[in-house]
């Protein structure tokens, strides 16, 4: 955890992290690495990530993995960001989902109809992650869990109440305008309360849970996109609106 916060600050390239013995150990290291960076901030909630089978096969990797949201880099639709403030940029295309009450504990397994009422409200929204120049080749699942899966913050559109069926809604990325992608909930494990339900009982089986107010991420239904020039970027969604942000 400590060499992490150094590379972050020293801008390292990511690289693979020899030692961590197996995914019980990379989360172990990734909740060090959170207290390290967390400061006086607050935990906003997680993200899920490689849902989708396109970023599976982006990144190699068949399993979904999950990180942690920090207060701070919990920003509005709108937001303008600085390319200079990260190693690489990348921004990714998600619904978002806020929990209404706490889950309750001991009752896990969670289902995903279990955690579908627990949900109060649902958004567009786009995740940036900073892969630090990462080689997808061989990108190693031990390190990018460690590394809280690369999470630099999110940008949220308006939070609604969710329509009855989150996995047949269609969302559409645009670049400058002109649209890059398209992608529907059902990307997401089949429906984003699956991914939902899977970090639910991973959170439990490491004596965590999900409580009231979390937001969490359910993974991108569209592949990363890395800007390297001055853009703006909107992600509509079907019944939930849009949500937008732009940079230089």
């Amino acid at each position: 955890a400590e060499q992490l916060v150094a590379e972050h600050r020293n801008g390292v390239k990511f690289h693979k992290f020899e030692g961590i013995g197996g995914l019980p150990d990379a989360y172990r290291v990734q909740d060090a690495y959170v207290a390290a960076t967390m400061g006086d901030d607050a935990r906003a909630g997680y993200k899920i990530g490689l849902t989708s089978k396109r970023m599976q096969q982006m990144c190699g990797i068949d399993q979904p993995i999950a990180g942690t949201i920090y207060s701070r880099k919990v920003f509005r639709s709108g937001a303008h960001l600085s390319l200079a403030d990260y190693g690489r940029l990348g921004l990714e295309f998600e619904i978002c989902i806020r929990l209404g009450r706490d889950l309750d504990a001991g009752s896990e397994p969670f289902t995903p109809e279990q955690v579908g009422e627990a949900i109060d409200a649902v958004a567009a929204a786009i995740e940036l992650v900073d892969d630090r120049e990462a080689d997808y080749s061989t990108l190693d699942i031990n390190t990018l869990v460690a590394d809280n899966f690369w999470n630099a913050g999110v940008i949220l559109g308006n939070f609604v109440p969710p329509p009855p069926r989150l996995d047949v809604l269609e969302g559409i990325a645009y670049q400058d305008g002109t649209e890059i992608a398209r992608g529907q909930g059902s990307d997401a494990l089949g429906h984003p309360f699956v991914p939902l339900a899977w970090l639910a009982n991973h959170l439990a089986a490491n004596g965590h849970r999900l409580r009231k107010g979390d937001i969490v991420m359910t993974g991108s239904i569209v592949t990363t996109r890395f800007p390297t020039a001055p853009f703006t970027y909107r992600f509509d969604v079907a019944g939930l609106g849009s949500v937008e942000v732009s940079g230089s």
